[in-house]
C-alpha cells in the first residue's frame, strides 16, 4: 500500500516539475494541458485526445500547442488517422472554412461566392445583404432597335419627340427582393416631318367650313328677326 502512494506521488511530481502528462483523467497543472494526451510545459500539447484538434497558436515569438473541440477563425478541422489538426484557410479574407479551398463564411464587407469571397458579386449574381452572398441576379436579353420618333402617339406635326427601345426579362432572379435592370429607355429625338402630310390644306378647309356656318347661322337669325317684325 505504502509502495503504491509513493509511485503515485512521483508521477504526481513528475507532471509539476516537467510538465508532460500521459492519457488519463488527469492532465497537470498547467491548464493549457487540458485535452492533451502529451503536453509540454514549454511547448504545451503535443498530442491531443482522439475527438479533438490540435492547434499551434503563436504570441509574439513564442509558439504551443493546444486541444481545441473546434477549430479559431481562419482555420478548419482537417482529420487524419495519425491526429486531428487546425489547419490554415487559404482563401483570401475567408473567416472560416469547410476545406482549405472552399470559404463558408467571408470577413465583414465580403460576399461569399462558390467558396470564395468577394468585395462586390461577379457579373450575373447579386448581393444578398442579409447573408452576405452572391445568388443568381435577374438576366435581361438584348437591347432592340429605337422605335419610331414619336408625340403624342404622333410621328409628325411637331419638331422633337421621344424614341423608346425595351429589352425581356430572361431569367428572373432567385429572390424576389433582388431588382432587374430597366426593361425599356427612352431619347429625345427629331421627328422625320415637322408638318404633317396635307395638314396646312385641312386647317384651311376646317376655317372655311366654319366660317360659312357661322354664316348661314348670320342669316338665319336676321330673316327670322325681319319676320317677327
Amino acid at each position: 500500500m505504502q509502495f503504491c502512494l509513493f509511485s503515485f506521488a512521483l508521477i504526481i511530481l513528475n507532471c509539476m516539475d516537467y510538465g508532460h502528462c500521459q492519457p488519463g483523467p488527469n492532465y497537470g497543472p498547467n491548464p493549457i494541458c487540458k485535452g492533451c494526451l502529451s503536453c509540454s510545459k514549454d511547448n504545451g500539447c503535443i498530442r491531443c485526445q482522439h475527438k479533438l484538434f490540435f492547434f499551434l497558436r503563436r504570441e509574439g515569438m513564442r509558439q504551443y500547442g493546444e486541444c481545441l473541440h473546434s477549430c479559431p477563425s481562419g482555420y478548419y478541422g482537417l482529420r487524419t488517422p495519425d491526429m486531428n489538426r487546425c489547419s490554415r484557410c487559404r482563401i483570401e479574407n475567408c473567416d472560416s472554412c469547410f476545406s482549405r479551398d472552399f470559404c463558408t463564411k467571408c470577413k465583414t464587407g465580403f460576399y461569399s461566392h462558390r467558396g470564395r469571397c468577394f468585395r462586390g458579386c461577379p457579373a450575373g449574381f447579386a448581393a444578398l445583404e442579409e447573408l452576405m452572398e452572391c445568388v443568381e441576379g435577374c438576366e435581361v436579353g438584348q437591347w432592340s432597335e429605337w422605335g419610331a420618333c414619336s408625340r403624342n402617339n404622333k410621328t409628325c406635326g411637331f419638331k422633337w419627340g421621344l424614341e423608346t427601345r425595351t429589352r425581356q426579362i430572361v431569367k428572373k432572379p432567385a429572390k424576389d427582393t433582388i431588382p432587374c435592370p430597366t426593361i425599356a429607355e427612352s431619347r429625345r429625338c427629331k421627328m422625320a416631318m415637322r408638318h404633317c402630310p396635307g395638314g396646312k390644306c385641312r386647317q384651311k378647309k376646317e376655317e372655311k367650313n366654319l366660317m360659312e356656318r357661322a354664316q348661314k347661322q348670320h342669316s338665319i337669325f336676321l330673316a327670322t328677326d325681319k319676320t317677327s317684325q
